[in-house]
């Protein structure tokens, strides 16, 4: 009972310490910028504020001189492999560059991709990994590392099963772009994955007393004779440490947050809001490029179709997953809505004002109850009728109204005559009150990152394992190939993060 009261504590912390996103506008304006930039520096500090009272880390005067296993970031795939090497008897630690941990694992919000799984079984959900396997295939443009892709698809049930043991239960199932399946599982009330996700791995990392220090920013990977054995770290900004370890896992995520770099690898994108958290500035890719590491797909950077420009927030594929279309300023769709990420971005792109509307209905809110932290933001308009909801976005009403009648009845026929949409159609849109949020592609991912095996070990330029040096996440790339499909990132986290954990952990026991 204390356990459950425990967690829920943590869970509800966590909801509370979300960071609403850096940026806003166009990004082209410099005062718009700057504007956005202090707004964002505010909603940060108020942020990291709360953290403190929140979790309790390890502190700074318990550090030791050595360990197993050094891990460097504190998300989902970092605390994964925590878990995972302590399990295999280890001593391992984990470092955080951030005030909290969590990193971007903290701001998912549809779900976690997996086939296969018991709770899929249980609700007669018939899906199969060659199907997930040939899905993602094709979401990637059929780029994606196929030995990658085999292993992630072929352990995706036992991740859910692993986090089901941990207390970190996901058993409601919904539906992302690019799938025909259900095969994204998220928590039993339908809320967002990430900060219930956090909250069970932090709980988890602190029950199994495995120490975890923020504030500690990584710096470099150590080498010697051949061999990782050690980091150094900076503390607080300004103490720094060589920590020494038999092997070293790097989870420090992506470099979405990097708005210089994305610009300088894709000029195009120059202007975009970010959904990343500012931590995800590539500082992994760069360590582990310095130790001898190789990157791939660098160019392929994901942007996201819904997302609310003033706050950089994304709205989860979820909601469209429950039904929602989406509408341009006439009030007419344009889309195959759970088409691919690519696809609905550029399509949201073509529109006459290069934005969009997500319509939705009360019965998609109760389902998708991600849609609270949208209304706490302020993004949700509400109106009586679809008549009363044109009229606060200022589109032809009677456009609208005819777009959702026809929707609805494609929904009845099973069958989207204009675009061809055959997911997320289980229910219609007449259950009122009506919703909007009004939205615009945003940068959200990093598809580009360091080269690995499905052992999770760093390759050099010649294809071969750096000694002692692994790596998992958002860090890494190949997995996904041209185009990440929503609820894959929370997958590859805790998959390859779990396989990090154990590796690195086989790997110190045979250097014994």
């Amino acid at each position: 009972m204390k356990k459950r009261f425990f967690a829920m504590f943590v869970m509800v912390c966590a909801v509370l310490l979300v960071v609403a996103g850096c940026g806003g506008g166009s990004g082209k304006d410099k005062e718009s910028s700057k504007a956005s930039s202090s707004k964002g520096e505010k909603e940060s500090s108020e942020t990291l504020s709360g953290a403190s009272e929140a979790t309790s880390y390890t502190a700074l005067d318990q550090l030791k001189d050595k360990y197993d296993i050094v891990i460097v970031g504190a998300g989902g795939a970092g605390m994964s492999a925590a878990l995972e090497a302590k399990e295999k008897g280890m001593n391992p630690v984990i470092f955080e560059k951030m005030p909290i941990a969590g990193g971007n694992t903290m701001k998912a919000s549809s779900g976690m991709n997996a086939s296969e799984t018991k709770f899929q079984t249980e609700q007669g959900i018939k899906d199969s990994n060659d199907l997930f396997y040939e899905e993602t295939l094709k979401g990637g443009h059929g780029t994606n590392d196929k030995e990658m892709l085999r292993f992630f698809v072929d352990h995706s049930a036992s991740a859910i099963d692993w986090l089901d043991t941990k207390g970190i239960r996901l058993n409601n199932i919904t539906i992302t772009g690019g799938m025909s399946e259900k095969r994204t599982h998220r928590p039993e009330d339908g809320s967002a994955v990430g900060q219930y996700l956090v909250a069970g791995l932090v709980r988890n990392v602190q029950e199994e007393k495995i120490p975890l220090f923020v504030n500690a920013d990584v710096k470099e990977v150590i080498e010697k004779d051949g061999k990782t054995t050690g980091v150094k770290v900076v503390f607080d900004g300004k103490d720094e440490k060589t920590v020494s370890s038999n092997a070293v896992v790097v989870t420090t995520g992506g470099f979405g947050a990097n708005l210089e770099m994305i610009s300088e690898i894709n000029p195009d994108l120059k202007g975009y809001v970010t959904t990343n958290q500012e931590g995800s500035q590539g500082d992994g890719i760069k360590m582990i490029e310095k130790a001898g590491g190789t990157t791939v797909d660098m160019n392929e950077i994901q942007i996201h179709p819904t997302v609310q420009q003033e706050k950089s927030y994304l709205i989860g594929e979820v909601v469209r997953g429950e039904g929602a279309i989406l509408v341009s300023s006439t009030g007419e769709r344009f889309v195959n809505e759970l088409d691919t990420r690519d696809v609905v971005s550029k399509a949201v792109n073509e529109t006459p004002d290069k934005f969009a509307y997500l319509i939705f209905d009360a019965g998609v809110k109760e389902r998708a109850t991600a849609i609270a932290q949208y209304e706490k933001q302020g993004f949700v308009v509400e109106g009586k009728t679809i008549a009363d909801l044109a009229k606060e976005l200022s589109v032809p009403s009677d456009a609208l109204e005819a777009t959702v009648s026809k929707w609805n009845e494609n929904v009845a026929a099973k069958s989207d005559a204009d675009f061809g949409r055959k997911t997320g159609m289980d229910n219609d849109l007449s259950k009122g009150p009506y919703y909007a949020i009004k939205i615009a592609p945003g940068i959200h991912y990093t598809m580009g990152g360091v080269k690995i095996n499905t052992n999770t070990e760093v390759l050099n330029k010649e294809g071969q394992p750096i000694t002692g040096l692994f790596a998992a996440g958002e860090v890494v790339g190949g997995l996904h190939g041209g185009n990440r499909i929503g609820g894959n990132s929370v997958a590859e986290i805790i998959i390859f993060g779990r396989q990090a954990g154990e590796k690195s952990a086989e790997f110190v026991e045979s250097a014994k």
